[in-house]
């Protein structure tokens, strides 16, 4: 009971960081592009700060929590023998890429919100895709176990 209902609230948590991860560098490129209307970007900004406040930051750390309650409960369950498998390395792999990524956009915002350049929209385009890849990448190591 314990492992389905901490799996369910992980793929809850998950799917609303991903969420932000995917709409915050789409708002960028709005902000960007009206960044001579103050009264626009003062939307925009309150739009970034209250997602990543009220819904990235939580769903992340909720992400972190009912994850760790996971392999607590596999380690229990079969032992450490899964924490050295590749599918397991993988995945940990991606937790440290997404959770860094959620950073560098934290600290673009703070850029932005201060007014300074952080980039072209044709950038911000390219690297919307970049949490999304890493997502794929980590979907298919657990739901396949390679490695194992």
């Amino acid at each position: 009971m314990n492992y389905d209902l901490f799996r369910a609230l992980h793929i809850l948590s998950v799917i609303a960081w991903m969420a932000g991860l995917l709409y915050l560098p789409r708002i960028f490129i709005y902000h960007i592009q009206n960044h001579d209307k103050a009264e626009v970007t003062s939307v925009f900004r309150m739009m970034e700060r209250k997602l990543i406040k009220l819904i990235m930051n939580p769903a992340m750390i909720a992400a972190w929590i009912f994850g760790c309650g996971l392999i607590y409960i596999d380690y229990k369950a079969r032992g450490a023998g899964f924490l050295t498998q590749a599918w397991f390395l993988t995945k940990i792999a991606g937790i440290i890429a997404i959770t860094g990524w959620h950073h560098y956009l934290t600290v673009t915002f703070k850029k932005l919100d201060r007014g300074e350049d952080i980039g072209s929209e044709k950038y911000w385009r390219i690297v919307n895709e970049v949490p999304f890849v890493i997502a794929i990448i980590m979907v298919l190591a657990v739901t396949l176990e390679f490695g194992a």
